[in-house]
């Protein structure tokens, strides 16, 4: 399936892909198993600071997995600079690993990246991307763990 703007949309409003498995936890389990800042982030809804993470400008081969439950999300051929201080990738390895949910907070309305196996809150999608999506997942570092290579 291929994923585009229009085609995000649809999935916030009507209702999100089948994910390959599913994954919860208490939020003591969630908690003993995340550090501070990313169990703030992922199941508080957080923001990590922009540029407070090297992932951002560091484009190298390999796949990112959910911080949360190892979930393979992006690889790191769709991953690009884009200068505003968070990791960004075009789109995510599969269609099915991401969840979409319009995001009202703040006063703007956006849309929320979520982890589809363990509901963990990756950062926000935005149809400002390069081609051929047209599409910047704009994650927060902390929501990603790089796999060893």
């Amino acid at each position: 399936m291929t994923l585009n703007w229009e085609r995000i949309l649809k999935l916030a409003a009507e209702g999100n892909l089948e994910p390959p498995k599913t994954i919860r936890k208490s939020k003591d389990e969630w908690a003993s198993q995340l550090s501070p800042e990313a169990y703030h982030v992922t199941r508080s809804h957080g923001t990590e600071r922009p540029f407070s993470s090297d992932m951002c400008s560091r484009i190298e081969p390999g796949i990112y997995d959910c911080v949360c439950c190892g979930t393979p999300l992006f690889d790191a051929t769709e991953k690009f600079d884009s200068g505003t201080g968070w990791p960004s990738f075009t789109q995510p390895i599969e269609a099915s690993v991401v969840a979409y949910k319009a995001d009202h907070s703040y006063g703007m309305t956006r849309i929320e990246a979520l982890c589809n196996v363990c509901e963990a809150h990756l950062g926000h999608v935005f149809p400002d991307g390069p081609a051929p999506t047209g599409l910047r997942y704009c994650m927060n570092a902390v929501a990603l763990a790089k796999q060893q290579g």
